[in-house]
């Protein structure tokens, strides 16, 4: 029987982490802050595990929002929870120094993609918008995430946030829209024959928005490669003729 190779190294722990979100400095801080406190007991993965248990929440939340609008509440307690156990458990991680770089960067991102999942779906089960608006939006943030993902493969850069927003800021509006949305109905209006909620409408901008990036992002980042594929190819083959003459 065949043996596989190990991993290579790179995978996980030999990239730059960029993150220049408005909320970024403060909340190193408050993670710090945190780390410090957290009991012995307390491990990266039971952050972890708190991090996929709140997206279950948020998805409830959402879901049972068709009986009462007060489950609005439940979902933004998920939202803190999501925030917690996401953000802790690399901290906590490199706080006590006892990093997985390779487990820690694959678990954390597969359970990312599981979580934020839960929550498209805990969405499209609400009364705030259409279950099939809800999968749209989802793929085209799932296309986002794999760029991110390829990029950081091929380049060693992982980028957590885009104009100024990242996972934080997105919980932060998405419970703020929750706190209105329980005070103030959702105004919807039609659109060829179709009723249409704000949010929605808020889910398409972003989908399309998401789609574009992909597409610019992907088709820039290719160029890049190619270009310094070619150049590195170049220098190769001017060396291969060096060492013959």
């Amino acid at each position: 029987m065949a043996k596989h190779a190990p991993p290579s190294p790179r995978a996980g722990q030999d990239h730059t982490r960029v993150q220049k979100s408005v909320l970024s400095v403060l909340e190193r801080r408050a993670l710090l802050w945190i780390a410090a406190r957290t009991p012995a007991w307390v491990t990266p993965d039971t952050y972890t595990g708190v991090g996929i248990v709140a997206s279950a929440v948020i998805l409830l939340g959402y879901a049972l929002t068709a009986l009462d609008k007060g489950y609005l509440w439940l979902a933004s307690a998920g939202f803190f929870l999501h925030w917690l156990g996401d953000s802790m458990d690399g901290t906590l991680a490199r706080y006590r120094k006892i990093e997985r770089p390779r487990y820690g960067f694959f678990v954390d991102h597969i359970l990312d993609v599981v979580g934020v999942t839960l929550i498209f779906i805990g969405l499209g089960l609400s009364p705030f918008m259409r279950f099939d608006v809800a999968m749209m939006a989802l793929v085209a943030f799932l296309l986002v995430t794999i760029y991110v993902y390829l990029t950081t493969a091929v380049n060693g850069v992982f980028t957590i946030s885009y104009a100024g927003l990242g996972p934080t800021e997105t919980r932060v509006l998405a419970v703020l829209a929750n706190t209105v949305f329980f005070f103030v109905d959702i105004p919807s209006l039609r659109v060829f024959g179709y009723e249409v909620t704000f949010l929605e409408i808020v889910a398409g901008i972003v989908g399309i928005g998401c789609g574009a990036i992909f597409i610019i992002a992907s088709v820039r980042t290719a160029r890049g490669l190619s270009h310094a594929d070619r150049a590195a190819l170049r220098e190769k083959l001017s060396r291969g003729k060096a060492g013959r003459t």
